[in-house]
């Protein structure tokens, strides 16, 4: 047939087929059912990714927050001349921070790629839902 089985259009199609009943009405009330059902995959867990990734960059700030607190705990308690102490907080403080870049940085240009992705996909899904509107109209 010349489409993929697992693609996009393939199961619309095949779901579509499967459940068509004749009565053009009706048959493009479930057109639409199975092209949202193929919609509601499409955007499944593109907010989840933008929420880790956007939370990210809090969470290492929450870090650094408690690494600077762990380094003037040390400073009130021993003063500067505990540089081991103090560099562990600093420490601390920085790997958080480091941390939660690392995850915000890419995870917001993923996220932005596949909401791109998921619409470039919706777009063909429209499509292809009126070229099979219009086929049925001509029958």
């Amino acid at each position: 047939s010349g489409l993929p089985e697992k693609g996009l259009r393939f199961r619309v199609i095949k779901n579509f087929l499967e459940r068509r009943t004749g009565d053009k009405r009706l048959d493009q009330s479930i057109l639409n059912l199975c092209a949202m059902v193929e919609r509601s995959y499409l955007k499944r867990y593109l907010s989840f990714i933008g929420i880790l990734a956007s939370i990210a960059p809090l969470l290492g700030l929450l870090g650094t927050v408690t690494g600077m607190i762990t380094t003037f705990n040390v400073i009130s308690c021993s003063g500067t001349g505990n540089a081991k102490a103090m560099a562990e907080g600093i420490s601390k403080a920085l790997i958080t921070t480091q941390g939660g870049l690392m995850v915000a940085v890419p995870g917001l240009y993923m996220g932005n790629f596949l909401n791109n992705h998921a619409r470039r996909l919706e777009n063909r899904l429209d499509e292809l839902i009126m070229t099979i509107k219009r086929h049925m109209s001509d029958d």
